[in-house]
């Protein structure tokens, strides 16, 4: 990691576990800017599903890193880390906090301690293979992941099927196992050092909050979204399209399930990633992180981030000496 001064607060956290409440709420209290932390709200038309800020909220805080790609395009990790460099020193510049909000660790990582410049990948080849792994059982990723990369295999494996077929997909294409590429490539771009704030909630609460979170996201319109999705053109192919909420509602549409069964899907693959994210946030995290009961009162939550703030000399207490 980086050792210069911290110049962003990252609040981050398993799912449901009020990210967004909280930095809204620190933004009455000094100027910030928020940073979409999220590998899934860079996809323009995607708002339900991935639990979006609103036009009022967004009005109310500048945002970035949100509708940046469409569902048919890729968006990586060590571009999210060079978009974020040029939108910490443009916040830098307005006098304002940057503020990284939301629970995609390894985005978080990309920033902090830069991965590797990624190989290039023939485009078509690499849209052919996707599809193909998408019909994979994810005991047979884990087969080909332990195959073409054993050294990896192990974190791939607990990060599901994306990290895994990630990995497939640059061992095929490049011919170099992808944990050679960590060791051997340059970095992407200088790492950036800042305070990380880790929201802790119970396992039972967490999961409670998810399963009204699905209520909500079907009141809001869900389905509807899905179905504007697929009739623009996206399917499960598509790199947006497989996030939790849209690949069950597709199911649903195409009538493989009832729209209460697509909705306990949800509330369960919702579940297995937000216990992923835990596992995450446990063993991935640098040393120095500020942890938050996220069931403490709004103030005392906001106070604790403040505390971090103030101690990091990221701005001053209101009041205090200039």
């Amino acid at each position: 990691m980086s050792a210069e001064r911290p110049r962003f607060v990252a609040i981050t956290g398993a799912t449901a576990s009020g990210k967004t409440e909280l930095s809204l709420a620190l933004s009455e209290r000094m100027p910030v800017e928020v940073i979409s932390m999220d590998s899934r709200q860079v996809y323009a038309g995607m708002d339900i599903g991935t639990a979006k800020v609103n036009a009022a909220e967004r009005a109310a805080v500048p945002h970035h890193g949100l509708d940046l790609v469409l569902p048919g395009e890729q968006y990586s990790a060590g571009r999210f880390a060079r978009d974020v460099r040029e939108w910490i020193a443009d916040i830098e510049s307005r006098g304002a906090l940057p503020l990284l909000v939301g629970g995609t660790g390894f985005f978080l990582r990309a920033v902090m301690e830069p991965v590797f410049q990624e190989p290039a990948l023939d485009q078509e080849r690499l849209r052919r293979l996707r599809s193909w792994l998408a019909a994979r059982a994810p005991e047979e990723l884990e087969r080909f992941v332990t195959a073409l990369d054993p050294e990896r295999a192990p974190l791939a494996i607990r990060g599901g099927p994306q990290r895994m077929g990630r990995t497939i997909e640059v061992a095929l294409l490049s011919g170099c196992a992808l944990s050679r590429w960590h060791r051997v490539a340059p970095q992407d771009g200088p790492g950036v050092s800042g305070v990380v704030v880790v929201l802790d909630l119970p396992r039972e609460e967490m999961y409670h909050r998810i399963n009204e979170r699905v209520g909500r996201m079907i009141e809001l319109g869900l389905v509807a979204e899905v179905q504007g999705l697929l009739a623009a053109g996206y399917g499960d192919d598509d790199p947006g399209m497989s996030g939790t909420g849209y690949r069950e509602i597709t199911a649903h549409l195409r009538g493989e399930s009832t729209l209460e069964e697509a909705m306990e899907l949800i509330r369960r693959n919702t579940r297995r990633y937000a216990r992923r994210q835990l596992t995450w946030f446990r063993h991935q995290l640098p040393d120095g992180v500020t942890r938050v009961d996220a069931t403490e009162p709004l103030d005392a939550r906001v106070s604790a981030v403040l505390g971090a703030v103030y101690a990091a000399g990221l701005a001053r207490p209101a009041g205090s000496e200039s």
